[in-house]
């Protein structure tokens, strides 16, 4: 048995909790001091920042902390590095699929770090993900969670201008949308219509367009569906109110 703590119970924190007491783990309420391995779901950079002061000084030597959260790939690193003589090993484990596959324990991790702590890791993300993906070295997870946001928001932004038209030309969306997701079209976005929340897209897309501007890189496309998607939150899924 391994004790494994969870530090934030919000939307995606409680099934995980959940999924990790029914596959057999010691599972606790971010009691530092007796966790072998702790995963970090707030939500910011700046809350990540804060939390570290206060979990390193009762954390147990060696234990693994795995970020869950979807923060800049930089803070990762930069804890990685001024934890490490502290006997903690930090990485990152993002998480892909939302918060239907969170309950159903098939959720996405991509994992950064070196291949034998992802390899120790392993065990405690199968409990609730069904597909585990070793990106690289620690940061490396956010990159490619930063990369998976921009192609979603770009798919469901394309989504809803296509099913906007077809509304408006007296097609049958539904219809539509299930033969569209059996040609070239089809994506993700598309195939969930109607779940995506969108809670997170400001916050994750603000992630994307810093880490661009610090490699000095133009995503004229991303800039674009940024600015629609902050339009679109509130009446997302309303295909009669999409243009107006």
């Amino acid at each position: 048995m391994i004790e494994v703590g969870v530090i934030g119970a919000g939307r995606m924190g409680q099934p995980i909790i959940g999924h990790l007491a029914r596959k057999g783990f010691r599972t606790l309420g971010s009691l530092a001091a007796a966790s072998e391995v702790m995963l970090v779901c707030v939500g910011y950079d700046d809350e990540l920042r804060k939390l570290f002061p206060q979990l390193a000084p009762t954390a147990r030597r060696g234990a693994i902390v795995a970020v869950l959260s979807t923060v800049h790939p930089k803070t990762v690193r930069e804890l990685a590095g001024a934890y490490a003589a502290r006997g903690l090993t930090v990485l990152d484990a993002t998480m892909c699929r939302g918060g239907r596959a969170a309950d159903e324990g098939t959720l996405l991790c991509f994992v950064g770090g070196e291949a034998a702590t992802v390899e120790r890791l392993r065990p405690v993300l199968g409990a609730f993900a069904s597909d585990i993906v070793h990106t690289g070295t620690v940061g490396s997870a956010q990159v490619a969670k930063a990369a998976n946001n921009l192609i979603l928001w770009a798919c469901l932004v394309a989504d809803h201008e296509a099913l906007a038209l077809a509304e408006r030309q007296g097609v049958d969306v539904d219809k539509l949308r299930q033969a569209l997701g059996m040609s070239s079209a089809a994506n993700d976005a598309l195939a969930k219509w109607g779940t995506q929340t969108m809670a997170w897209a400001d916050d994750d897309m603000a992630i994307v367009a810093q880490m661009a501007r610090e490699c000095g890189l133009k995503l004229p496309q991303a800039e674009v569906t940024r600015e629609i998607c902050r339009a679109l939150k509130p009446v997302r899924y309303q295909l009669d109110k999409y243009g107006r």
